[in-house]
């Protein structure tokens, strides 16, 4: 009969940790939080020292029931929820629901769902750690106060529905900031040229450097003109040739933010969805006779720590399946890049190296297998050698005129064997080779080709963009990159256009009276130093209640004159030439979660609504009458149908061309990937490339 209790958040979580304690165990899952602030009131008593006033979250009272009824019937109760501080939360409110004394051995964490380490955990547990309960506290009754003290006063003086929160607010903010920077920028003119060169049997490329020896930029057709006449000839002669070796260290181990940041980039993963699958990894996963197993350590970490034991088995597992040359001599030591890091947690690596990827592609869903894949690849790479490179630089030069070849070859694979990090431009690295060259060789130009181009304005922010800039000013935590973005997007303040963030006119409005009313809310700085002082909450360096009664004592002052100042506005919707074909009324755009449509001026009598469709010029290939229009689904993801529907069920999820295929006549659809776009017959194998006249933005 069993003697313990454990109860953990998931049921998937309590199923693995079960089949490892045995018998003398029962595991049970608490779903979760069993206790909130109420929604229906701010639930804290400012006067008295911010006491917050929880209650049972609704549709929990049976689980609580199990829960009470099975630790009466056992000898101690064991609380194993997350490690970290919501889930040293939810041990304290189950402990105090449970009459456990939080001062007690109650408490088991672990990093990782594994059989040795789980039975460690329990070999050692300790009380609740109210520093951490604390910290969740205060997070919690911080963004409270400022959501139910500002979103009434909007709701007043703007619009009934709108909130605001602290995090969000800032992020939101930066969304706004960089369209204002895009909206002011002024593209300026450049020019390459680009010369096409041959010596002997080999071909290469040089582009144009300097004239009369001193570097030159290209600002205007006249400047190219210029560099012709000065050229004078086709004989590019040798002038210099620099060969030199360097180095290439590999990427550190994931954290939470660049788990989210490489997934979007490599796997097109929203934050939310790369969290919800590497939980599923976390938990546990059916490895056939070995049982349920966890195959990642805990995901949410902002520190690159490995362990040494993880380290000892990495180095033999690389020194023998790829050989000693590929192990560096000494562990790879990974420094802080964000001083913030409070290094809590390993880094997100595979409980086990020898779990290798294509060993668990048949227990793992598609998704399981291709976040797997990449958490495995990325700690692998992270602890092998450096890559050498040959890199070769050769300027020649041609009349006045002086051209540079830059080359480079991998001499070493070291981790690229494995793994290169991605790049947000979707840009790959490539192996430029040069041939043998020495001073005063001579190659004769085949073209000479002078390009223009113009700046291009700063990207939007895509999730993986966003979450990188939040992480850089010290906003937000791991734990909350992936529901901050969520929130913003269900709240209506910023909608997604080709998977990058565009800010919607409610979001400008409501950012615009809190940068009037509240401008230390949306002070990335501000809320930095918030963080911080949580994170010293969580350190037993500062008092919780103090550091609540700091930010509250302005922010009052700031409601009150709020209260007294803020002008009321009222929103006008834009009108459309449509008519609603149920009512007659005139349609007006309305701004959802994934951008515009079209929606009923007589709601909420009318409740008709309908997607903004557009033309992209291509005749239906199935019926040859109707238009190809571009649609969003209800997951805002673009497809292509016959505006002649349902007359005509002609879909595509690629965009037509609107040319045929050269060889079989068929319809060219585009194709997008991280290395660009091309055009795909969708009948025979024909393929081409679309080259794209357009530098990457800096970022």
């Amino acid at each position: 009969m069993a003697d313990s209790l454990v109860i953990v958040e998931s049921p998937a979580k309590a199923k693995t940790i079960g089949k490892y304690l045995g018998s003398k165990f029962i595991v049970k899952a608490s779903m979760g939080h069993i206790r909130d602030l109420p929604k229906s009131q701010i639930g804290v008593e400012v006067e008295n020292n911010f006491n917050p006033k929880y209650i049972t979250i609704r549709g929990k009272g049976s689980i609580l029931k199990e829960l009470k009824d099975a630790s009466k019937k056992v000898k101690k109760v064991y609380l194993a929820a997350d490690p970290d501080r919501e889930g040293e939360a939810i041990a304290w409110h189950l402990a105090h629901y449970l009459e456990i004394n939080e001062s007690d051995s109650c408490r088991v964490v672990f990093n990782e769902i594994t059989k040795q380490a789980v039975k460690d955990a329990f070999k050692t547990p300790r009380p609740i750690n109210m520093d951490l309960v604390n910290a969740q506290q205060a997070r919690r009754i911080l963004d409270r106060l400022v959501g139910y003290k500002i979103s009434p006063l909007l709701w007043k003086k703007v619009k009934k529905g709108l909130s605001a929160g602290r995090v969000q607010s800032v992020a939101v903010k930066l969304i706004i900031d960089r369209e204002n920077e895009i909206d002011a920028f002024t593209p300026e003119e450049y020019w390459s040229i680009t010369a096409q060169l041959k010596h002997k049997t080999s071909s290469f490329e040089a582009k144009f450097h300097s004239l009369h020896g001193v570097k030159k930029e290209l600002g205007s057709e006249q400047d190219v003109q210029e560099v012709i006449k000065a050229m004078g000839s086709s004989d590019f002669t040798v002038a210099e040739v620099k060969e030199k070796e360097r180095l290439r260290n590999p990427s550190p181990p994931f954290i939470t933010s660049s788990l989210q940041q490489e997934a979007a980039r490599k796997l097109g993963f929203r934050a939310s969805k790369t969290m919800s699958v590497a939980q599923q990894l976390y938990e546990g996963v059916e490895l056939g006779k070995e049982g349920t197993v966890g195959l990642i350590t805990y995901m949410r970490t902002d520190s690159t720590r490995i362990s040494p034991i993880a380290q000892e088995e990495a180095k033999s597992y690389i020194q023998d399946k790829y050989g000693a040359a590929f192990a560096p001599d000494e562990f790879r030591v990974y420094v802080k890049k964000n001083s913030n890091a409070q290094d809590a947690h390993e880094a997100v690596r595979p409980t086990s190296i020898l779990r290798d990827p294509e060993s668990m592609k048949e227990f793992c869903s598609r998704d399981q297998f291709r976040l797997y894949k990449l958490v495995w690849e990325r700690f692998v790479a992270s602890q092998m050698s450096s890559a050498v490179l040959d890199t070769m630089t050769v300027d020649l030069n041609v009349g006045e005129a002086g051209f540079r070849a830059v080359g480079s070859k991998v001499k070493f694979q070291g981790f690229m064997k494995i793994y290169v990090e991605g790049n947000d431009d979707g840009s790959t690295e490539e192996e430029k080779f040069l041939p043998p060259l020495a001073v005063n060789d001579v190659a004769k130009a085949d073209a000479v080709d002078p390009k223009q181009h113009f700046t291009q304005p700063p990207p939007r922010y895509s999730e993986a963009r966003l979450v990188r800039m939040m992480e850089e000013v010290g906003i937000g935590r791991p734990s909350t990159y992936a529901p901050t973005l969520e929130t913003i997007q269900k709240r209506g303040y910023v909608a997604m256009d080709e998977k990058k963030f565009i800010p919607t006119e409610l979001g400008i409005l409501v950012i615009q009276m809190m940068e009037e009313f509240f401008p230390e809310i949306l002070d990335a700085e501000f809320t930095a130093h918030m963080e911080n002082d949580l994170d010293h909450v969580e350190d037993g360096k500062e008092d919780w209640v103090k550091v609540l009664a700091n930010f509250y004592d302005s922010f009052e002052k700031r409601l009150e004159f709020a209260e007294e100042e803020m002008k009321e506005v009222e929103i006008q919707d834009e009108i459309s030439d449509e008519t609603c074909e149920k009512c007659g009324r005139h349609l007006v755009f309305k701004m959802g979660r994934f951008g515009k449509f079209l929606a009923c001026s007589g709601f909420p009598e009318c409740r008709n609504t309908k997607p903004i469709v557009k033309d992209i010029g291509v005749t239906c290939p199935k019926c040859e009458e109707g238009k190809i229009i571009e649609r969003r689904s209800k997951k805002g993801r673009y497809f292509y149908g016959c505006d002649h529907y349902p007359g005509c069920d002609y879909v595509s999820w690629d965009k037509p061309a609107g040319k045929p295929c050269p060889q079989c006549s068929s319809m060219l659809v585009e194709k997008r990937n991280k290395n660009g776009t091309r055009l795909q017959c969708t009948q025979c194998d024909f393929s081409e490339e679309v080259i794209e006249d357009q530098e990457p933005a800096e970022v």
